[in-house]
């Protein structure tokens, strides 16, 4: 079962990249690096050239040789995008960030608004000439990349990244951004992971609506929601048909809900020597097929990885994301739907309107009944059963919730629906407040520490944002204030970081203030393209009084 995800030239950097690993080394090796490389010349010449080279007995290059070889026959990796000035970008915006009284934090947001400047790129005109030699999608738009090996664009970051140009007043920038993405959708049927060939076997977190809808709140351009309505028809048929749609029965109701699915039982692409490596503890073909779609589905869910997917954290091979129901996945499509009934109402298509807003009372109906756990006062993931692919459906029992605390399990609270319940809003604060998840410097993604990036001790920018917008917006001044208190840690581990390393970084250890995260399979990234985001629209919801202090030691 595959997809548009190996080409002869995607076949070739794979065999590369292995090369690479024997002639170099595991020490800093980043198996991304070579599929993202470009030909200079036809694959042809580029893989008789290969094949002519030295071997030791091992059959492994010799270093010098290989490197040799990449330089008189690969373009760098990244350098199929350009940079490329963004049209709307000004130094300071007017009327930017008006309740940011602070000096030190006004310096340090105008600095992080000046690093979009830094990450905006096009797509080189070679792209364009010979697609064939490049790995790299030719998107019709300039782009906002995340920063360090994430050269190019990626699905769900691009809602947070969007998040900030509308701070930044770059309207343009971020309506080009949606632009990309409906090119891909319409190209490939999905929204890709990224703007990789090597990503076309699967997705990620649903957001483009959301994305969608922040950019109508701040510009009220009607025609550009009507372009984009039809694209979000499509998504959300992909999100809720084939293998990705799962039907849940509670006596006699049955719940249509929503899991990750891959379409892929290969290694991926842009990792292919670490999870042959992470497969070789398994026997048989089918296991590893399966092992192999489970990991390019933790990688469509965006949390890649995490225990909250592994039947044993300390065993990556026993990752299960195909059987779970995601909260959070469920959340992202109730959010599609009810945008989707927005955008019809203001494109006048009544039917669509309707249609949609019958669709969201129907999962909202389902997220409270087969996610809520009311002892806990969270939302919980739920585990399929073995008949999650049979016609009849799963019947739902309370032991199939996953008990374990995630970061995940609040984030309902994003959405009105419900976050607009006073009472079941300071239940779930209550619940997050005790909940083990809150540290000096923001929230965990969970309470286990795995080794896994989406694990303890990790914050990310995106769990913050989703989970404190959620609170700020309730009728709870409890909430609100909780909100506040999760939007001050995070300001200030993301400032002190900054301040010492230079940098804004891809994810943080929140167990101290001023410190960047790590785990995982690469190197932690620096640039970072979401963390910006999520900064500035945290200062423009909640301004940064001069009194108070950004420090560590705070107040």
């Amino acid at each position: 079962m595959s997809t548009l995800a190996s080409t002869p030239l995607l076949d070739f950097l794979q065999r590369l990249q292995e090369a690479a690993l024997a002639s170099f080394g595991p020490r800093n090796f980043d198996p991304k690096l070579y599929v993202d490389l470009s030909l200079k010349s036809d694959l042809e010449a580029v893989e008789r050239a290969f094949a002519g080279l030295p071997r030791s007995l091992n059959g492994s290059v010799p270093a010098g040789d290989l490197e040799r070889f990449i330089a008189a026959h690969l373009g760098a990796a990244g350098s199929d995008l350009v940079y490329a000035q963004p049209a709307d970008f000004v130094p300071e915006p007017e009327g930017f960030l008006p309740r940011v009284k602070n000096p030190a934090v006004r310096a340090w947001a105008l600095e992080v608004h000046a690093l979009w400047r830094n990450l905006s790129r096009r797509v080189g005109d070679a792209v364009r000439e010979r697609p064939d030699w490049h790995t790299l999608i030719p998107l019709p738009g300039p782009v906002i990349v995340p920063g360090s090996r994430f050269r190019e664009v990626y699905y769900w970051d691009s809602y947070w990244v969007i998040r900030g140009l509308l701070v930044s007043k770059m309207y343009a920038t971020a309506k080009a951004i949606v632009t990309n993405l409906i090119y891909l959708l319409e190209e490939y049927g999905h929204v890709l992971n990224g703007a990789r060939i090597y990503y076309t076997n699967r997705s990620q977190p649903p957001l483009l609506s959301a994305m969608i809808r922040a950019i109508y709140e701040k510009t009220h351009d009607k025609e550009f929601v009507a372009k984009c309505l039809p694209a979000l028809l499509k998504e959300h048929e992909f999100w809720t048909s084939g293998f990705h749609q799962i039907t849940v029965r509670d006596g006699e109701c049955s719940h249509n809900l929503s899991r990750y699915y891959a379409m892929w039982d290969k290694p991926r692409p842009e990792t292919s020597t670490i999870d042959k490596k992470f497969a070789s503890n398994l026997s048989s073909t089918s296991e590893k097929q399966k092992f192999y779609r489970e990991l390019a589905t933790g990688g469509e869910c965006g949390w890649d990885f995490s225990s909250r997917w592994m039947r044993n954290p300390e065993d990556i091979t026993t990752l299960e994301t195909t059987s779970i129901l995601p909260v959070d996945l469920n959340i992202h499509i109730l959010r599609m739907e009810l945008d989707i009934s927005f955008f019809g109402k203001i494109a006048g298509n009544h039917n669509i309107a309707t249609q949609f807003l019958e669709a969201s009372k129907a999962r909202e109906r389902a997220v409270s009944t087969v996610f809520w756990n009311e002892r806990m006062g969270q939302w919980l993931d739920y585990w399929l059963g073995d008949s999650s692919s049979c016609a009849e459906g799963q019947h739902w029992a309370a032991a199939n919730q996953n008990q374990n605390v995630f970061a995940s399990n609040f984030v309902p609270l994003w959405m009105d629906v419900f976050n607009s319940d006073k009472n079941l809003v300071e239940k779930v604060a209550k619940s997050l407040q005790s909940s083990g998840l809150l540290h000096a410097a923001g929230i965990a993604c969970s309470l286990t520490n795995s080794g896994q990036q989406w694990d303890f001790p990790n914050g990310w920018a995106p769990l913050q944002h989703m989970i404190a917008e959620g609170l700020a917006r309730s009728g709870s001044s409890e909430a609100r204030s909780l909100a506040e208190d999760i939007i001050i840690r995070w300001i200030r581990t993301n400032y002190v970081t900054y301040k010492k390393t230079g940098t804004m970084h891809e994810k943080y250890d929140v167990r101290k203030c001023g410190t960047f995260g790590g785990g995982g399979e690469y190197i932690p990234q620096t640039g970072f393209g979401w963390s910006n985001g999520v900064v500035l629209a945290f200062l423009e919801e909640f301004g940064w009084p001069e009194d108070r202090k950004i420090d560590c030691e705070g107040d």
